[in-house]
């Protein structure tokens, strides 16, 4: 059926009105957005999307009333709309797993991102799709957009349209958006289109634009337009009357475009879960070198690769220095998209943003930075596990044995802030089998992000660990010379040789417990961690130290920033040197 200017005012009416219901019902929401950007939305879904193959990303998550409005006219299986806001019902910002969300966005900046990962993966998968994008003012001022805005044009995705909603107001009133925002798309290799949002052959006209890169659409708007608040920044969220609200909900309803809809909306089946590919399972033999858990991540990465593991990996342009640019990997290019290796440049935010776009299109990705860099990539990290993205972060350099970069870049508090994030895997593995382990964990999940922390130094070789053992998260790698310890060192990583050499100065009734996960190792039942953590309990880990006393009675760890000197010397003054400990244990445990 053909849909004519006319009609589709109609249809962009209905979807008005029936946002404006749900905000109603909630009596909370953003009306702005609902009134000024409908003809936008509604010009996507009515006529260009293709809900096999394309993709919509609404960054600007503010105005998921609007989305739901739209999910509904078209078919989607969403639910009532009067349940917007309230518990159990749809959330106040686009949710990933509802009937044709496409991403969790809500934080600006994060659903551009997304869509450039889905533009990605798309070209990767050579499905033909095209990701639409709708973005706001918000959007555009947030780092982790432009950072994903500039690897767009690098890779001249021209599968990729980004349409902003140019009202030109935030909701501390006049947006601070870059003075000449089209001159900036351009400069970083955008085909740029400017229209009036609400007039449909315009945006028909852009959308339609040839552009050997990707498209960007700027839509100027009202906020609020038609109403009381119009172009002010009351207009942005809540700021009608009840009379006013349900009097333009009066005036905008329309039969002739709720008939409409019914006419275009496709037979939609509620969405399908995503299947990863699965990845080869290998176990490498346990070396009695010294060597840095990167490395031996690195070989095992090397291993899975050369066995067709379909997992697509990329750094921060650190690429070398986390191991992850292995022998053999082809780059995805701006010219050939059927690589499984991606330089995000330095761009550690967009990065994991973009990872999650890619694993929303149902890819296995992992990318790698320093961990003391996870801050930078902390929003993305966060969506992931609200998501349920079975995303990897590759955090090599784990501690302040990074030594001569200095304290800027050697982690203390990380480690301790990313086992907070609920579904989120954090792995510190001591040994080749504990980085198998991580990674074949990793790589299996279906709906948690991982993190694999590793060191930069070599650390001294640590027995052959029971594979079958450290599944549990905590395990024994250094057994008392009595039945029952006295004493329990708890360590992970570089530290768990440190705690065996600690452990054999005191001797007797002592033993040391490797930990690499431990969120595995809390899930475990009460009686198994009675067995581990036998008698007092001694936690090392360069790191912080306060989250340890939910097992340690002791902690040997670090709360403060490290120095700058060779890498071994910093570990050592900082208080990790194997006789220091032992004598620390000795003064603290009176009976020992």
């Amino acid at each position: 059926m053909k849909i004519d200017s006319k009609n589709l005012h109609e249809m962009s009416n209905t979807v008005r009105a029936d946002a404006l219901r749900a905000i109603r019902s909630a009596k909370s929401g953003h009306i702005g957005i609902v009134l000024d950007a409908a003809d936008i939305i509604t010009m996507i879904y009515a006529v260009f999307l293709n809900p096999v193959r394309d993709r919509f990303v609404l960054s600007a998550g503010h105005g998921s009333a609007m989305l739901y409005a739209m999910l509904k006219l078209s078919g989607y299986n969403i639910g009532d709309l009067k349940s917007f806001r309230q518990i159990g019902g749809l959330p106040g910002h686009p949710e990933f797993g509802i009937d044709g969300v496409a991403a969790t966005t809500g934080p600006v900046g994060q659903g551009v991102a997304n869509a450039v990962g889905m533009a990605i993966a798309a070209k990767h998968n050579k499905t033909g799709g095209r990701v639409y994008c709708l973005c706001s003012d918000g959007d555009l001022m947030e780092g982790v957009a432009q950072e994903a805005i500039g690897f767009a044009g690098r890779y001249k995705l021209d599968n990729l349209v980004l349409l902003w909603d140019n009202n030109g107001i935030s909701i501390d009133g006049v947006a601070q958006t870059d003075k000449n925002v089209s001159m900036r798309m351009r400069a970083a290799g955008w085909t740029v289109r400017g229209v009036d949002g609400t007039d449909t052959d315009e945006l028909y006209d852009a959308i339609v634009t040839k552009a050997d890169g990707p498209l960007f659409v700027r839509c100027d708007t009202t906020l609020g337009q038609g109403s009381s608040v119009s172009g002010t920044a009351r207009a942005h969220g809540f700021a009608l009357s009840e009379s006013e609200i349900a009097s333009l909900i009066k005036h905008l309803d329309s039969d002739i475009g709720r008939d409409l809809w019914r006419k275009v909306a496709r037979v939609h089946k509620k969405s399908k879960k995503i299947k990863y590919a699965n990845v080869p399972k290998l176990y490498l033999p346990q070396k009695t070198s010294d060597k840095s858990t990167r490395e031996m991540s690195g070989e095992y990465l090397t291993a899975i690769m050369e066995a067709g593991a379909e997992v697509i990996i990329g750094s921060a342009d650190l690429g070398q220095n986390t191991k992850v640019l292995v022998p053999g990997v082809r780059e995805i290019t701006a010219n050939n998209f059927s690589g499984r290796y991606i330089n995000y440049g330095v761009r550690e935010h967009a990065m994991a943003a973009i990872m999650n776009g890619m694993a929303y299109a149902g890819l296995r990705v992992a990318g790698s930075t320093f961990l003391a860099f996870s801050d930078y990539m902390r929003g993305a990290m966060r969506l992931a596990a609200i998501s349920g993205l079975p995303v990897v972060y590759v955090l090599t350099h784990d501690s302040v044995a990074v030594g001569q970069d200095g304290p800027t870049h050697q982690p203390v508090e990380q480690l301790a802030s990313l086992r907070l994030v609920p579904n989120m895997n954090v792995f510190r593995p001591c040994n080749m089998a504990e980085v198998a382990w991580s990674w074949q964990t990793a790589l299996s999940e279906i709906n948690r992000p991982s993190c694999i922390v590793l060191s930069r130094q070599a650390i001294a070789p640590v027995g052959n660990s029971v594979f079958g053992e450290i599944k549990f998260g905590g395990y024994v790698v250094y057994k008392s010379s009595v039945a029952r310890a006295k004493i329990t060192i708890i360590a992970t990583g570089a530290e768990v040789p440190l705690a065996m050499d600690a452990a054999r100065m005191i001797g007797g009734a002592i033993q040391v417990v490797s930990m690499p996960s431990v969120g595995h190792f809390r899930a475990m039942d009460a009686r198994y961690k009675e067995k581990i953590l036998a008698g007092t309990v001694v936690a090392i880990e360069a790191a912080a130290t306060a989250p340890w006393f939910e097992f340690a009675d002791i902690v040997i760890g670090l709360d403060d920033f490290g120095l700058s000197g060779p890498g071994d010397m910093v570990y050592r003054v900082c208080g990790f040197d194997a006789e220091k400990i032992a004598k620390a244990i000795r003064a603290k445990i009176k009976h020992v």
